[in-house]
């Protein structure tokens, strides 16, 4: 492990290996809390590797980098991520200091905590995680119970989140905007249209005011049930009543025109913005742009690209997806994916898979590896839906020898828990199923 560190970080052995009595004459280390960080994402897979490490560097006889908020919080979702909830909470309360004067020193570190119970849906957990470890760590108040709150709707599991604000008679801490806030986005996220309605009205029947958060919730969870004249509709209320609209609340609008009206109303609401002062973030553009790709504008769709650099923003991978979705000549989708490369906008497994499915359908498979090279180039280790993506191009184009060998090569990875039926992929020293009954008879 430390091997591993000192190669990628440059570091001389001395620096790593000390002999004890030269500890006052070492000098200090070059490693900072951003190396340490980086370092803890590495060994993210390899929860005993991650914790040996974070100590070490926390020692005086290893790095002597103390900690930080940020890298507290890491090694903490490393172990949760591992089910390791005692050794998580143990190293979370050794490293609380009550002499410290502000506590929130571990609060990044708690919130990495509720999020990986509330993933493992250990929600009585969670809740005893905030009532006695935020407790005893001086962390029980608005913020962390906000922070279980988001958890537990950022993981589906509102109506446990909702009973938490309302079951109680009193709740832990009154539901404030913020609160409704959260659950309002957990309905979106589950796509409860209805419970989220009722929230909405609650707010004014409760006299909860509403901010632009809240409204900009509302937009995009109208937009997205099929209902964008309603997203519109409320923007207009918002600049009826004075609001300061912001960047996100004005492309959660040209969105949703976009879809009520079409994209040259989206186009109109755009210019409004800028010339509100409003400055466009990417977001905007991208919007806009698929918009456009989607009526089969390119061009036009090319030169809002364009416009993003005089704002001195970059084209991003969901820039290049808006046109990889919708343009339906591979000779172009290959160009513009070798122009991404050049640029320098690094894709996502999502991209490459996205390719992979495009070119497939179309029946090309020289496009396919050229992409599945450049993803090995890139340095991406192909997850599951890459190969199936690729295994069923090549099905597809009658090659199944080839197509086996793939099947193999996930299956010796572990990315897949069976072998394809349609390959006959056999698994090295695995009986068939009649094998084993041939065996019991006999």
């Amino acid at each position: 492990m430390i091997s591993l560190f000192r190669r990628r970080h440059g570091l001389p052995f001395s620096t790593l290996h000390t002999p004890a009595g030269d500890v006052a004459a070492t000098p200090p280390s070059p490693l900072d809390a951003t190396a340490v960080l980086e370092t803890l994402s590495l060994y993210a897979n390899d929860w005993r590797r991650a914790l040996e490490f974070f100590h070490w560097s926390a020692s005086p006889d290893g790095a002597n980098v103390p900690p930080t908020p940020a890298t507290v919080a890491r090694a903490v979702d490393v172990l949760g991520k591992h089910f390791e909830f005692p050794l998580a909470t143990s190293l979370l309360v050794s490293h609380h200091d009550p002499g410290r004067a502000d506590p929130s020193f571990l609060r990044p570190a708690l919130r990495s905590l509720l999020n990986r119970l509330a993933a493992a849906n250990l929600i009585d957990d969670a809740i005893r995680a905030f009532d006695s470890t935020a407790g005893s760590i001086g962390l029980r108040d608005e913020a962390s119970f906000h922070a279980l709150v988001d958890a537990l709707c950022d993981h589906r599991r509102v109506d446990e989140a909702h009973h938490l604000c309302f079951g109680k008679d009193p709740p832990p801490f009154p539901p404030v905007t913020k609160t409704y806030n959260l659950l309002l986005r957990g309905w979106a996220k589950t796509r409860a249209w209805a419970r989220l309605r009722q929230l909405w009205f609650d707010m004014d029947s409760r006299g909860v005011a509403k901010d632009l958060h809240s409204y900009s919730i509302y937009m995009d969870a109208l937009a997205k049930s099929g209902k964008p004249w309603k997203a519109f509709k409320v923007f207009k209320e918002m600049k009826q009543k004075g609001m300061a609209i912001d960047v996100v609340a004005y492309n959660t609008a040209i969105h949703s025109v976009g879809l009520a009206q079409g994209v040259d109303f989206a186009i109109r609401l755009y210019r409004q913005m800028v010339d509100a002062g409003c400055k466009p973030n990417a977001s905007t553009f991208n919007t806009i742009v698929k918009l456009l790709c989607k009526e089969g504008r390119f061009k036009e769709g090319y030169a809002f690209v364009q416009q993003m650099h005089k704002f001195g923003i970059e084209p991003n991978v969901l820039t290049y997806h808006c046109f990889f979705q919708y343009l339906s000549r591979p000779q172009e989708v290959l160009g513009l994916f070798e122009k991404m490369l050049e640029r320098g906008c690094r894709p996502r497994m999502d991209t490459y898979v996205m390719l992979i499915k495009r070119f497939g359908r179309w029946g090309f498979l020289r496009p396919v590896f050229i992409v599945w090279k450049a993803m090995e180039k890139q340095g991406l280790s192909p997850d599951a839906f890459a190969y199936n993506s690729l295994i069923d191009a090549l099905l597809q184009k009658g090659m199944v020898d080839l197509a086996r060998k793939y099947d193999e090569e996930m299956l010796s990875k572990g990315l897949s828990p069976k072998p394809r039926k349609e390959l006959g992929t056999k698994i090295p020293g695995a009986e068939s199923d009649s094998d084993n009954a041939l065996s019991g008879v006999l």
